[in-house]
């Protein structure tokens, strides 16, 4: 065990911080904080190299949005071009529900906050209705418009500056193209960042796009509750482990990966045993054969694996060449060339320019 967790009384697990952002409340529902420590990092790729350098003995990493697709930022790292993270495997999973609010100060003009679309209660600069913003406005292109499901709280006058995570800005169009399509979006690391950045400005001319919880601990007000577009929306996040150098499993080295040891394991953890499994692969074809992603992707049907998604990113072998990330149901098997998932990669090592197991963990979605 390497030096940074022998310090630590319990196991630690590194997770996109800061507090309060929809990561920490993954992480919470994945491992208990009796039997872990849990450690804000600034960025996701800070989360790949303490689990990579074995300072941290899990992390907790966003991956994809059912309303905005999948996180680039994690899939970069997991195509890894650099070779700086060889050994991150997934091992687990965690869904949270997401409910964005617009966090931000009271103007000293506001009043009580407004009852309805129909209500006569709004503080002044508040929309009154969206259709008077124009960005519900019927168009031959869009005939049928989105309405936001929610609407201010207070006066939205001031604000000039938004701050939030590049995902939250997709998941919450209709509410922003209505009432805030002229502000100022910044980008920044996480939602609770972008709280933590409005509560240092009391200018009140600046709000985030962030959780309840968050605007509960940095003491913010509730401008607009439950932004988002769809009121299933929700964010996956992956549980990733360090796998032994010597098991990790890459091209023709199909190895299988043993269990790190551990103290204890969290509740999104691996399990031993059968179940509904799931397992990530990426892999690189030469573009200039025809058919080389059909034959790749035709390995997995041979035996009778349910690819669930697929997603690209560039290569960086050649402009215009991509590595394919392909997520499957089913559980590459340890000590044995058996199993369909073993033998896919097997066959896939013929017919691809090169291919890397990402994971297999146990499927946490309930339906």
């Amino acid at each position: 065990m390497s030096e940074g967790l022998k310090l630590q009384d319990k196991p630690v697990v590194s997770f996109l911080g800061p507090k309060a952002s929809y990561t920490h409340q993954a992480t919470l529902g994945a491992f208990n904080e009796q039997d872990f420590t849990l450690n804000p990092v600034i960025t996701i790729e800070d989360v790949f190299a303490s689990v990579q350098k074995g300072t941290a003995y899990r992390g907790v990493v966003p991956f994809e949005n059912s309303s905005n697709g999948s996180v680039v930022f994690t899939l970069d790292l997991f195509a890894d071009l650099q070779q700086k993270y060889p050994d991150i495997i997934v091992c687990g999973e965690s869904y949270i529900a997401v409910q964005h609010c617009l966090l931000g100060h009271h103007s000293d003009r506001d009043t009580q906050p407004p009852l309805s679309l129909s209500g006569t209660s709004s503080g002044p600069g508040v929309i009154e209705s969206p259709m008077s913003s124009g960005a519900v406005t019927p168009t031959t292109k869009e005939p049928v418009p989105q309405k936001p499901t929610a609407r201010p709280v207070g006066d939205l006058s001031r604000i000039k500056k938004l701050y939030s995570h590049p995902q939250a800005w997709g998941q919450c169009k209709v509410f922003l193209n209505t009432y805030l399509k002229s502000v100022e979006k910044q980008d920044v690391s996480s939602t609770s960042r972008a709280a933590q950045l409005v509560a240092e400005d009391d200018s009140g001319e600046s709000a985030a796009v962030s959780s309840i919880i968050a605007a509960r601990i940095l003491g913010l007000d509730l401008l607009a509750k439950g932004i988002e577009d769809r009121g299933d929306n929700t964010t996956r996040f992956f549980v990733l482990k360090k796998a032994p150098s010597s098991s990790t499993s890459a091209s023709a080295t199909v190895e299988p990966t043993s269990s790190t040891a551990a103290a204890s394991k969290g509740k999104a953890d691996e399990q031993a045993g059968t179940g509904d499994w799931k397992t990530l692969v990426s892999f690189t074809v030469d573009h200039a054969n025809p058919g080389s992603l059909a034959q790749s992707l035709a390995v997995f049907a041979k035996y009778g694996l349910n690819l669930t998604s697929i997603n690209t990113r560039p290569s960086g072998v050649e402009n215009w060449n991509y590595i394919f990330f392909v997520e499957l149901k089913g559980k590459k098997e340890e000590d044995t060339e058996d199993g369909p998932v073993n033998q896919a990669l097997k066959d896939l090592d013929s017919v691809c320019r090169a291919w890397r197991w990402l994971g297999s963990w146990e499927n946490r979605l309930v339906r």
